[in-house]
């Protein structure tokens, strides 16, 4: 993939964008394929998942049979190399020396950002979780509708290729017919739990992912993506005849050197660079958005992390899509004379609204998937995924807590790793390997992802003294789940110890008793949103519904900074279709000379 030197910068683009993961990746896509020259800067390294993926590797050939380490905390092989809870010379710090309290900041620092690592479940957000406030008095509306973004999911699931079902299910989004590929086969674990949940009322469907189970229909999406646009759709074509279908051998969080998987590096980047449109710069860290003398965005000042060198780039708009906190931080050290409290913070509410999804985890051993014949179950992670299916229960107060969690659980004979084949007791010999035998495959773990309530107390500021290498201001957080994330953390756990049970399993440990002992750490989950949130009202909110900001009009916020809610639906898939959405407005309004 071609890129450019800082030597090389042009005098001045249409559009600045800051970061390549989701969001930046589909402004990229969008602006360059309607003819718009636009600057990619990319904090991290350059990095290229055809040359780079581990394809066939497995654990056993691996430092250390590929464990988890400070540097590596999902393995060896795992695409985000340079990134984690911890990066090298960008520290982050939390207010709180609490446990309960402390917030865990996940950063990629490579091209492609996050869409690297994310599982690719892409869910749609449902009507509810558009208007929770209208439903339950909690939290905040988005200023748009489910209405007003179902026509961008229909793009990006065309485009990125997801597969999935329509299951009529209650605010869990049918997609028209063409958006969706067929999705793989459920395995022999999951079916069984399917049959045995179903009388708990709990059901099991297949999930959606952002993988290919079949080749894209190239010949005629181009068309339906970029009516009118001929040269657009050529070059999408070619793209999509490029990508090849999954089969089944790697795990997705490692790359994909066939293109099979979403990853912004393979799918929006390369037809964006092909229309001639779009330069990329890597290794720039983004201190600042300039203004002009109107107080108007006029480019991005970054700090070149080869040379240390400060470099300012201009444009006429700038997009901000470096995650949500990271954009929050940049919004917080852009301060002037005009904005003194940061850049489009007239509000107050940069860095405020902070949420990531609520997690619990619990497993289990199952005597019925003992000694199952040896038979292929590859695939891509989990196939099918609970649903959030309270939703009346929720709506007449019986639950206690006020927004849903959906259920990932993972079942079958997987590529075992150091710990994981074996029963929990130790032992040696060949009792021991005849144990490992006949467990192995009969293990099971289930997930829960949850909605989370913005609060108060959940917020990131700048910190007064540490500063990162190269002399920036870090970000200090603020955390605490409110007492409807605790109880819903503990309703996972005793429902993942009823699913167990109904199958004729064993309940690994204890479930919790208490919420605050079943919850995962605020961060853990890696789905942070929120932090400069949209709204139809200026004095409440940092950005309107196009994620413009108020204060700063041609200043865009493309990543999960401007999200109101964090539904139990992972955020990827809402990113990049408001991402596009935004872009299509960006794009008249400039051909309309308002911006």
């Amino acid at each position: 993939m071609p890129l450019i030197s800082e030597k090389e910068l042009k005098a001045s683009y249409d559009v600045i964008i800051v970061g390549s993961g989701a969001g930046g990746g589909q402004s990229a896509y969008t602006l360059t394929m309607n003819g718009v020259k636009v600057l990619l800067l990319e904090a991290g390294r350059n990095y290229d998942p055809l040359t780079e993926t581990a394809m066939f590797q497995t654990p056993s050939s691996a430092p250390l049979r590929g464990i988890s380490l400070e540097d590596k905390p999902f393995g060896f092989f795992d695409a985000t190399v340079d990134g984690g809870w911890q990066v090298p010379d960008e520290p982050y710090t939390n207010a709180s020396t609490e446990a309960e309290n402390k917030f865990w900041w996940w950063r990629a620092r490579m091209l492609g950002g996050r869409t690297n690592h994310w599982g690719r479940i892409s869910l749609r957000n449902g009507p509810y979780d558009f208007k929770p406030y209208s439903r339950d008095g909690l939290g905040v509306d988005w200023p748009m509708s489910y209405q007003d973004v179902a026509p961008y999911y229909d793009k990006v699931e065309m485009l990125v290729g997801v597969y999935g079902s329509n299951e009529g299910l209650e605010n869990t989004p049918d997609s028209p017919e063409g958006c969706l590929l067929p999705p793989p086969k459920a395995r022999a674990g999951e079916l069984y739990i399917k049959k045995h949940v179903a009388q708990l009322g709990i059901p099991v469907i297949p999930i959606h992912r952002a993988i290919l189970s079949t080749k894209q229909d190239a010949d005629n999406i181009p068309a339906k993506l970029h009516p009118g646009n001929p040269r657009a759709q050529g070059i999408l074509a070619e793209a999509m005849r490029q990508r090849a279908a999954c089969f089944w051998a790697t795990d997705c969080g490692r790359g994909c050197s066939i293109k099979a998987n979403y990853q912004s590096t393979t799918v929006h980047l390369p037809p964006a660079m092909a229309t001639g449109n779009l330069d990329i710069l890597p290794n720039a860290m983004a201190r600042a958005v300039t203004l002009d003398a109107q107080g108007k965005a006029n480019g991005v000042s970054f700090i070149d992390k080869v040379t240390g060198r400060e470099i300012t780039a201009k444009a006429r708009v700038v997009i901000l899509a470096a995650s949500s906190a990271e954009s929050a931080r940049i919004l917080l050290n852009s301060k002037s004379a005009k904005f003194p409290d940061g850049l489009a913070n007239s509000s107050g509410e940069v860095g405020k609204n902070i949420m990531d999804t609520v997690g619990a985890s619990l497993g289990g051993q199952v005597p019925a998937f003992e000694n199952l014949p040896i038979h292929n179950e590859d695939g891509s992670g989990d196939h099918v995924y609970v649903p959030w299916w309270l939703y009346k229960e929720q709506k007449a107060g019986k639950l206690g807590f006020a927004r849903g969690y959906h259920i990932e659980f993972s079942t079958g004979r997987r590529m075992p790793n150091v710990g994981v084949a074996g029963p929990a007791k130790p032992g040696y010999g060949k009792s021991f390997k005849e144990d490992l035998r006949r467990t192995y495959g009969s293990f099971i773990g289930f997930s829960g992802r949850g909605e989370m309530i913005p609060n108060k107390d959940s917020f990131c500021d700048l910190d007064p003294t540490v500063k990162d290498k190269w002399g920036i201001p870090v970000l200090r957080f603020h955390w605490k789940f409110s007492d409807h994330e605790l109880k819903q953390a503990l309703h996972m756990h005793q429902t993942f110890a009823q699913m167990i049970e109904a199958i004729g399993g064993k309940v690994g440990g204890k479930p919790a008793t208490d919420g605050a002992k079943a919850i995962k750490p605020g961060g853990f989950i890696i789905h942070e949103v929120g932090g400069a949130i949209m709204g139809a009202d200026r004095k409440k909110s940092v950005t309107n519904q196009w994620n413009q900001c108020w204060d700063v009009p041609n200043l865009l916020i493309n990543d999960g900074a401007p999200f109101c809610s964090n539904a139990d639906k992972n955020p990827t898939l809402t990113i990049m279709a408001l991402a596009w959405r935004a872009c299509d407005h960006l794009i008249e309004e400039m051909r309309q000379g308002n911006l």
